[in-house]
């Protein structure tokens, strides 16, 4: 098997005027691999994901799809399927027609048919794209990024519209993709989406890698946290807490030995017969990094 990275990014730079949306950025995806590209607001994920797919070029670095510049297009272009966040579809065209179209533009071969019993959307095949709803459209737009099975998929926002059942069988064709070897790259705002899936992570904050790994590692480097309401007349604490503001008589205590630490605010709690009202305890979630990186 080829050890080739599917996606290799190596000090790349994006600069428009005076602005640098991507700076020095170096990452590798390898082959059968989910890996979320999350950010803020204007972090150059969009603007790196463009030049990976081939839709714009560089001011300098090195970046290769399959070993291949991306602007290679009769190359690359038939072996990635993209989702963009927002779908270009003509509103004449049919969803059939539609799914047919991207995979004649795209040179992959598949049957329409097959992807769009697979969204659900056999019954709306000769329907018109202007007829369809937000969340159709958004069913058709990862019916024709799955069209024939393509090795790398992009997933830009996959689930924006989509109602529950939606979201859950999207994640099921996404893992039977991923079961037949296809490598998946996701960017969404949605983060236990990516704190579920992903393999690995990158967390890009103006322009660069704020952080990258694993879910684990990216987590591991803030505290967990436990929560809990005290009555007034308790006794003091065996560990260190600070006041949560936004309940009162609430206390906060943050740790990197969760396990230790609640073992003995528990026991504290037993030997004075106090009652731990709302007591919540838990690791660092994905969501609690990203917000880290704006107090920084």
């Amino acid at each position: 098997m080829t050890t080739t990275p599917v996606i290799d990014v190596d000090r790349l730079n994006l600069v428009y005027g005076d602005f640098h949306a991507v700076k020095d950025l170096s990452f590798q995806v390898g082959r059968g691999e989910f890996y979320a590209l999350l950010g803020t607001n204007g972090a150059g994920k969009t603007s790196t994901l463009e030049i990976i797919e081939g839709h714009r070029t560089a001011t300098s670095g090195t970046v290769r799809v399959f070993g291949h510049s991306p602007r290679d297009r009769s190359t690359v272009r038939p072996r990635m399927g993209i989702m963009l966040q927002e779908s270009g579809f003509s509103p004449d065209l049919t969803v059939r027609e539609s799914v047919r179209l991207i995979g004649d533009l795209t040179r992959r071969t598949d049957k329409a048919e097959r992807v769009l019993g697979i969204v659900d959307l056999t019954h709306k095949a000769g329907t018109k794209v202007s007829q369809l709803s937000g969340g159709e459209k958004r069913r058709l737009d990862f019916a024709t990024a799955i069209y024939g099975s393509p090795e790398l998929i992009f997933l830009d926002e996959p689930t924006t519209g989509l109602d529950i059942q939606s979201r859950d069988d999207l994640w099921d064709s996404v893992d039977r993709l991923r079961e037949d070897g296809s490598t998946i790259v996701l960017t969404t705002h949605y983060l236990e989406e990516a704190q579920q899936r992903a393999d690995r992570i990158g967390l890009m904050h103006q322009g660069a890698f704020h952080q990258e790994g694993t879910v684990a590692e990216l987590t591991r480097t803030l505290p967990a946290v436990i929560r809990f309401t005290l009555p007034a007349q308790a006794s003091a604490l065996p560990l260190h807490a600070r006041p949560d503001g936004e309940r009162e008589g609430g206390y906060v205590i943050e740790t990197f030995g969760l396990q230790k630490d609640l073992h003995a605010l528990l026991g504290w709690a037993e030997d004075n017969a106090v009652e731990l009202r709302d007591l919540q305890a838990g690791p660092t979630r994905l969501d609690d990094v990203f917000r880290a990186i704006g107090s920084n």
